[in-house]
């Protein structure tokens, strides 16, 4: 099935700015992701959708080339349609010439029918470029975020190490030229078409550029605030976390998620979950008895009656 017009998927006009087409990806992306929609196959293939739609309309060449007719809305290059022009089969003006597109769909024995008549002969014997070929391969999350080389197998004595470029989307197809099927009569060799599918990680989750992760902090580190290290897709760093942090409190760490191929990056989102002790702790247990009824408060008031 063909890729939809990106335009639409992400609901803009093809005029849009580009903050227009960020915050309208963000806003679809974040309704779609398949965290917040388990199990639904419906919500994650349109969550796909939007993420290939974005990746192309988010890079001004590929949108660029796209609204020249010049590559389709997978982005992949368009064929080359234009065949020899003829003149004086039409009415027109003295000098006018004609030029002749294939149709899409056009079985091939139409074609040869079009050659025949206007002379040029069979398409037999003519040069055709190889057939573009279809893989997918998997990666995992760090190595979408950072890019790298993984090998994929294209038949059982051929093997192709293909180069991920930083900041790849679950679903984007990468195309290598001339590692498709060979050509005929001299023809070009075709492209092999890669569709990326990122395995999902342990802890951390995307949502567009930008990371997503649940941070475990102490009681103490939550009351007392100080700095804790935080993993990264590209390393642990160093964050402070302010004094009296409840959880579900929201920190962000600035350029610390995917990049973009404009060369700027992401941030990473970290949400603090304050956790107790495994198995409890009697000695914080006696302190909660005796410090509990002498600092009443409810945290849960005007929510319940």
């Amino acid at each position: 099935m063909a890729a939809k017009n990106p335009y639409e998927v992400l609901g803009v006009k093809p005029d849009a700015s580009e903050e227009h087409i960020r915050g309208s990806y963000r806003k679809l992306a974040k309704k779609y992701h398949p965290d917040l929609n388990p199990g639904n196959k419906q919500a994650e293939a349109r969550f796909k959708e939007i993420t290939a739609a974005y990746d192309l309309l988010s890079d001004k060449e590929k949108r660029a080339r796209f609204d020249r007719g010049e590559i389709d809305a997978s982005g992949a290059e368009r064929p080359e349609h234009a065949y020899p022009r003829y003149g004086g089969f039409a009415e027109g003006a003295p000098g006018t010439r004609y030029e002749f597109h294939s149709a899409e769909g056009m079985a091939p024995e139409d074609l040869d029918d079009l050659f025949a008549f206007f002379g040029r002969g069979a398409r037999g014997n003519a040069p055709r470029r190889g057939a573009d070929l279809h893989f997918a391969l998997t990666v995992d999350f760090l190595t979408a975020i950072n890019g790298g080389r993984q090998r994929l197998s294209l038949a059982p004595d051929r093997n192709l190490d293909v180069t991920i470029p930083p900041g790849v989307h679950d679903g984007q197809v990468l195309r290598l030229q001339g590692q498709g099927a060979p050509g005929r009569s001299g023809g070009p060799v075709g492209d092999a078409l890669i569709e990326i599918h990122v395995a999902p990680h342990s802890f951390f989750r995307r949502e567009g550029d930008d990371i997503y992760l649940d941070l475990p902090v102490t009681l103490a580190e939550a009351v007392l605030g100080g700095k804790v290290m935080v993993p990264t897709p590209t390393g642990t760093v160093s964050m402070t976390i302010p004094a009296n942090t409840n959880t579900g409190r929201v920190l962000r760490l600035k350029g610390k998620g995917a990049p973009h191929p404009g060369g700027t990056r992401g941030d990473q989102y970290v949400t603090l979950k304050v956790v107790l002790p495994e198995g409890g702790d009697a000695e914080l247990t006696r302190f909660m008895r005796d410090w509990a009824p002498q600092h009443l408060y409810d945290p849960r008031r005007g929510m319940v009656s």
